[in-house]
């Protein structure tokens, strides 16, 4: 038997070091350095080599003489799947699925397994008893007879059972709870979900099996475990939402076979995730347009045209010091458009307390709510309701003037859609878009200051 001996691993980003140090002078982080048992010497069998029988080996061929072809997919029942994933699961392909604890992670993916009736699915839990997987399955309302069960922690074992089942979809529950014999660390350490991710890896590779690895989340918000995790998978998912709201978001932060930042969108109800195929009539569905201070954004992600429901409240600061507080939008952004308020169009919020919320519990980066958000805060500040049907989607830049926007047409048809009268846009988008052919009036705008005068 060979020796064992302790390294240190970087919990950030998985940095390995013979001694321990301070700061890791991979990704420069403070005291996150851990000890872990490490087993130096030849690696043991790990128990699938034989599962695809047309191994080949070792080579070197020219760029030339290899075939192109698009990669093939299996077609998953779930169209919001499809859409973050790119057009399907890729086979071969290893995807990462992280989230908050209790979010939905492992109900949705039971779904996704149970709902695959063409497919022979192996669904293993390191988290949960046989018992406990039937009881949600059983409030699913879900059948399928291709649909298998595994409680298994050790990855010897784990393939040993893949050999002989030969499953076309393989979905893990977590990856922080299994371990490999090859590591003498305990399960979730950085080297054990290097190592497990890295035979979950070779063998999606060379069986062509595409495989779920469904993750957690630290408190920060970032994806449990070393950072090289993500760069070893193909795809990375991020599901989300506010426990509060029924909504949840999956959403692509990473995907060698498709698009970034695609976004499907699930209602949580007693009987799993339904997808929500019209998410914009359910965010604005409960406006109350008689109110000032709220306006409707047309954003997009992704691929993806969503109107959402811009909330503001500005009040007169009884404290010293101004609260500036934000739901659903980055609070730098929203003090750097107070900033050009205050310089470009002379408003005093230096002395009130601003609110911002994106109703729904979204999370929204797009730059093309800035021109919603701008005029909200003008409508709570003079107190001032906005016409009813009308939206906006234009960024503002630190001159003060409405700068353009991508995908200007999808958002335009999708206000269009709704039954919205008019959109504001920036002046430059609005170059090479004929008025005629939308049922939708379309009016430009140039700058913060020709926008307050037109409402206010």
């Amino acid at each position: 038997m060979s020796k064992a001996k302790s390294a240190f691993f970087c919990n950030n980003c998985g940095y390995e070091s013979a001694k321990w140090a301070g700061k890791c002078p991979a990704c420069n982080e403070w005291n996150t350095f851990t000890e872990e048992l490490v087993e130096k010497g030849e690696k043991k069998d790990a128990g699938w080599d034989d599962y695809n029988t047309q191994q080949k080996g070792t080579q070197v061929i020219a760029i030339n003489e290899v075939n192109s072809q698009s990669e093939k997919r299996i077609s998953s029942a779930d169209p919001e799947l499809n859409r973050v994933l790119g057009g399907g699961i890729v086979l071969g392909s290893i995807v990462l699925v992280a989230g908050e604890p209790g979010i939905g992670k492992s109900t949705l993916f039971l779904q996704q397994g149970l709902m695959m009736k063409d497919q022979t699915v192996l669904y293993i839990s390191g988290e949960e008893s046989i018992q406990q997987i039937k009881m949600r399955a059983d409030r699913l309302n879900l059948q399928n007879e291709n649909f298998y069960l595994l409680t298994e922690t050790h990855t010897a074992q784990i393939f040993k059972a893949i050999k002989k089942l030969k499953p076309t979809v393989v979905i893990v529950d977590s990856i922080q709870t299994l371990e490999s014999n090859l590591i003498d660390s305990a399960a979730g350490s950085v080297s054990q979900i290097k190592q497990t991710a890295a035979e979950f890896q070779k063998f999606a590779k060379e069986t062509g099996t595409p495989v779920f690895l469904i993750g957690h989340i630290t408190k920060e918000g970032s994806i449990a475990g070393p950072k090289i995790l993500e760069h070893m998978v193909d795809t990375v998912l991020q599901f989300e939402g506010d426990r509060h709201y029924a909504y949840r978001m999956l959403r692509t932060l990473k995907n060698r076979f498709g698009g970034t930042s695609e976004l499907g969108i699930y209602e949580m109800t007693s009987e799993g995730m339904k997808v929500v195929n019209n998410p914009s009539a359910f965010l604005i569905a409960q406006r109350n347009e008689s109110l000032s201070g709220s306006t409707i954004a047309a954003s997009m992600e992704g691929m993806r045209p969503l109107l959402i429901e811009v909330q503001a409240l500005v009040t007169q600061s009884v404290y010293g010091t101004p609260q500036r507080t934000v739901t659903g939008f980055d609070l730098r952004r929203l003090q750097l458009l107070l900033a050009v308020l205050e310089k470009r169009g002379g408003f005093a919020f230096g002395m009130k307390d601003v609110f911002v919320n994106i109703a729904g519990g979204l999370k929204i980066e797009d730059p093309s709510l800035d021109l919603a958000i701008i005029l909200s805060l003008l409508s709570s500040y003079e107190d001032v309701p906005l016409p009813q049907g009308i939206c906006f989607a234009g960024e503002v830049g630190l001159n003060g003037e409405i700068r353009a926007v991508n995908r200007i047409q999808q958002r335009i048809a999708e206000a269009e859609k709704l039954g919205f009268e008019k959109i504001y846009i920036s002046e430059f988008n609005k170059k090479g878009i004929e008025q005629k052919k939308y049922g939708i009036q379309i009016i430009s705008v140039e700058r913060v200051d020709e926008a307050y005068r037109l409402f206010f």
